[in-house]
């Protein structure tokens, strides 16, 4: 991989071998999906549509605590006018990233050993494969108790990964998904003991990357044919979430999910109780 053809980031870190990109999420202390990390997600995937080089692209953390946190709660605070409109009919940004990562013609894996959440499941399902350390990775989607939805994909995605039902449990609950459970639902490809995740992960990448480049374009390319298109789900569910979160309402309780120790470690690790002394609290 020539880095001169390669653009710069402030948090990923990339490496490639036979044919397999592994993009390394680095975003000290929780991976929160800060505006700039967005910004290198969105330049790579952006970067990822022109790029010939790599079949495969697996996403991995430097943080063993933390995959792929939610969205940055801070950037939400405020007047709605800088952020896209509420009656916009085509994809905010995140949904746009999204979505270019589930049509790319790359295979895209996950490989997860600690929390992940919010926009980082959003993420995350929107890739092939999510693969998982048993009795380590847990995935939360914790906007509800916060008083606002998913609003980047989370609504549409995870009920077609483990069901309708199975999905309004996680989401209208704020429940954590544990490895297992996850695995077994399909919310997760695989859950493995943590030793053998990193063997396992880069044993399936080169594998895939070693088969006809066509073949494995073609494969996904049909694969994807079989999932109905989420557009207009995704702008409903972007509209909901406007709505509660500009309201004053959704600006409280943001902030007391921040006053209560969101985006801390101690908060995040812990995020399913401290969402709902979020809902507490508001009473």
């Amino acid at each position: 991989m020539s880095e001169s053809e390669t653009p710069l980031y402030n948090h990923l870190h990339l490496s490639s071998e036979s044919q397999v990109l592994w993009v390394t999420i680095d975003n000290p202390p929780i991976n929160l999906i800060t505006k700039s990390l967005l910004v290198d997600l969105i330049r790579l995937s952006n970067w990822l549509e022109n790029d010939t080089e790599h079949i495969v692209v697996v996403f991995q953390s430097a943080n063993p605590n933390f995959f792929l946190a939610h969205f940055d709660v801070t950037a939400l605070l405020g007047d709605q006018n800088d952020q896209q409109n509420s009656e916009d009919h085509e994809l905010n940004i995140f949904d746009a990233l999204c979505e270019r990562l589930r049509l790319s013609p790359k295979v895209t894996m996950c490989k997860i050993s600690g929390r992940i959440g919010g926009g980082g499941s959003e993420i995350a399902m929107a890739c092939d494969m999510r693969f998982a350390a048993l009795g380590k990775a847990i995935m939360n989607q914790m906007e509800v108790p916060i008083g606002i939805i998913p609003g980047g994909g989370g609504t549409q995605r995870l009920p077609y990964l483990v069901g309708y039902s199975r999905a309004a449990e996680l989401i209208l609950g704020g429940l954590d998904l544990d490895a297992q459970t996850g695995d077994d639902w399909g919310y997760f490809t695989r859950a493995l003991p943590p030793e053998e995740l990193d063997d396992y992960v880069e044993w399936l990448a080169l594998r895939i990357a070693s088969f006809d480049p066509a073949a494995v374009k073609g494969a996904k390319s049909s694969l994807l044919n079989s999932v109905p298109s989420l557009k207009n789900g995704l702008i409903k569910e972007s509209q909901i979430f406007n709505d509660l979160c500009y309201s004053q309402d959704g600006q409280e309780s943001l902030r007391r999910f921040l006053d209560l120790g969101g985006q801390t470690v101690e908060g995040e690790l812990q995020i399913s109780d401290l969402s709902a002394k979020v809902a507490k609290k508001k009473k």
